[in-house]
């Protein structure tokens, strides 16, 4: 091994040991600020120009993020997310059925608009919910983040490694959709059916006891302007339309019509998610360029069977422990380079975004939206890692068998 590649994985291996030690309280580096180390010493140690490091940024992907982002926003500041949380409650009769509506509308919600900032801005809302109907916190919070994870699926702006595989794989935005439709519904139904069945004594011993309390006021006016937009962009990205300017367009539309203060708007954006990304998808170059992601993919090519269904498979459960390791969006960014080899590279784009973003609920650690959750809440309830881990690994396991058995099924 020569002396630059070395260093390389060097660089890596740290990067995510710092990833992995802020998320397990062991070093003070956030996301972010440990993406921004492994950036600069890419560049520092000599494995990148300062000319590779910007041309390795998928902007594309970030202006995409962005777009969605700032929609996102708006919808908040109109009150939409407040206004369904206490439409949920009113209608729900049953903690049962609360269940029910909690994972329906966060798995819409994320589908629409990014996974991360539904769990942003629903979490309070459904803490406050649940607590005002007098009712037990887990099974909702879980409810919430899985849902989110993997209501994300079924389109490509989901989430942030969707993004990416939209961007790499060229698949038309509503081909897409018709595949992993039925795959995220089939997801959600396994995933419901096992929260109702873990907490099923919780649910029957508790009733939603309402409070009163002072009405809250939605701007109908901002969200209907801003659904009107959304439909607009989505029928852009049906239509074909570049995914990132048709976001960042309709945003932009958002901004002129709504004729609210942009600065409150942008300060809802999560920009350390687009920095962490940003600095992510230089570490990932800089380790790629050292043709190691391409060594383990030749050794481990035969393994994974010739025929598209042993592929299908093979990968879903290659991916779901990938992600787990590495996460999601670094293990898209050097897996991704692989699917061209594969029988069915199509198929296989579809398989990896179920995978990847079904591997989120097998621990807290899985993704973003789960730590969202988890840290959101932590003045109400300490979700500890075993706590989530019982009922993620085999709401992971059964959907993710379901989900490839569904999308071999359907082609």
């Amino acid at each position: 091994m020569h002396q630059k590649e070395f260093v390389a994985i060097a660089i890596f291996a740290l990067t995510y040991l710092l990833l992995s030690g802020r998320q397990l309280h062991i070093l003070p580096l956030n996301r972010p600020a440990a993406a921004f180390l492994g950036t600069v010493l890419m560049v520092a140690c000599g494995v990148l120009t300062p000319e590779q490091a910007y041309r390795a940024v998928d902007y594309d992907t970030l202006v995409l993020l962005l777009g969605m982002s700032l929609i996102s926003a708006y919808l908040y500041l109109a009150g939409f997310f407040e206004w369904t949380a206490d439409r949920v409650l009113r209608v729900a009769k049953t903690p049962q059925r609360l269940l029910f509506y909690l994972t329906l509308t966060a798995a819409v919600l994320s589908a629409l608009l990014v996974n991360d900032t539904i769990c942003l801005m629903l979490t309070p809302l459904v803490v406050a919910v649940v607590v005002r109907g007098r009712l037990p916190l887990l099974p909702y919070l879980l409810a919430l983040a899985m849902s989110a994870n993997i209501g994300s699926a079924c389109t490509l702006v989901g989430n942030p490694q969707n993004m990416i595989i939209g961007h790499l794989s060229k698949i038309h935005f509503a081909k897409f959709s018709l595949s992993l439709l039925p795959v995220s519904i089939a997801g959600l139904a396994a995933e419901f059916a096992i929260l109702s069945f873990a907490f099923r004594k919780t649910l029957r011993a508790a009733s939603i006891q309402t409070v009163e309390a002072a009405p809250r006021r939605a701007d109908r006016r901002l969200i209907g302007l801003t659904f009107a937009v959304l439909m607009l962009v989505f029928g852009g990205f049906l239509a074909g339309f570049n995914l990132s300017w048709t976001a960042l367009a309709g945003a932009a539309l958002v901004m002129v019509l709504a004729r609210r203060d942009t600065h409150e708007v942008f300060k809802l954006v999560d920009w350390n998610l687009l920095f962490f990304f940003a600095g992510l998808f230089v570490v990932v170059e800089g380790l790629a360029s050292t043709g190691l992601p391409d060594q383990i993919y030749h050794r481990l090519h035969g393994l994974f069977g010739s025929s598209a269904a042993a592929q299908a498979w093979n990968l879903a459960w290659f991916s779901v422990a990938g992600s787990n390791v590495f996460s999601n969006v670094p293990f898209v960014l050097v897996a991704g380079k692989w699917i061209p080899g594969f029988a069915n590279p199509e198929l296989m784009w579809k398989v990896m975004a179920l995978a990847t973003t079904f591997a989120g609920n097998l621990t807290i650690l899985g993704s973003v939206a789960n730590i969202i959750v988890v840290e959101s809440a932590r003045h109400h309830i300490k979700i500890g890692f075993w706590d989530y881990a019982k009922i993620g690994i085999p709401v992971t396991i059964l959907t993710t068998v379901i989900a490839v058995a569904t999308l071999l099924l359907i082609g």
